[in-house]
């Protein structure tokens, strides 16, 4: 496993409502699509849309804040390299909570301290496993941090329902900032709940 210091269950066709006209900066901010949990897709399917390495985020993604890697999460990791997939955790926090985590679940890179909104550690990920963007997919559950740094970087992903209340009060304060932006997103966006995988194994 790798380290650097910065360093589609599918779900069933989800629901997709026509575009609507709207402010464009909004629209780096509307995620491709929503998930209930990370640990109910299909990562088989996944791989059979061309798929080929998953990013996350750790903390009210994968875990709740600062919890520990879990049996659930190191259960996971496994199924996921059983679909011949490859796994990297980009997280805005510091080396020793994500490369603990990671040496426990079995990630194959990390970044840590990403700098989330910014694309570089995205990038870095791209290169460090040799994949253009289009054969990535991330997951994250804030929309300022997680999903416009994947945005900005151009690889697909998915915002995730948080696991748990948020511990700290700069994100809840950055919760209700989501708020409006997710009314918006149903709204003005392309709203989707789960990853819609076409019958050709196209991810859309």
């Amino acid at each position: 496993m790798k380290r650097e210091s910065q360093r589609r269950e599918a779900a069933p066709a989800g629901k997709r409502r026509r575009r609507r006209r709207g402010p464009r900066l909004l629209h780096r901010l509307f995620p491709d699509c929503v998930v209930d949990s990370v640990y109910e897709i299909d990562y088989d399917r996944l791989y059979r849309s061309g798929v080929r390495a998953v990013l996350y985020d750790i903390d009210n993604t994968l875990v709740l804040h600062d919890e520990p890697a879990t049996e659930e999460a190191k259960r996971l990791f496994r199924r996921i390299h059983g679909a011949g997939l490859r796994i990297a955790l980009l997280s805005n926090n510091q080396e020793k909570r994500v490369g603990s985590f990671a040496r426990e679940c079995g990630a194959d890179l990390y970044f840590c301290d990403a700098h989330k909104p910014s694309p570089k550690a995205y990038r870095r990920a791209e290169t460090e496993l040799g994949l253009p963007g289009r054969d990535l997919f991330f997951f994250g559950d804030q929309l300022f941090t997680d999903i416009w740094g994947a945005k900005n970087a151009g690889i697909p992903n998915a915002l995730v329902r948080p696991r748990g209340r948020e511990k700290y009060f700069h994100i809840r304060l950055k919760r209700l900032l989501e708020r409006p932006l997710l009314f918006l997103y149903r709204h003005f966006g392309e709203y989707r709940e789960g990853i819609r995988i076409e019958e050709d194994g196209a991810q859309k």
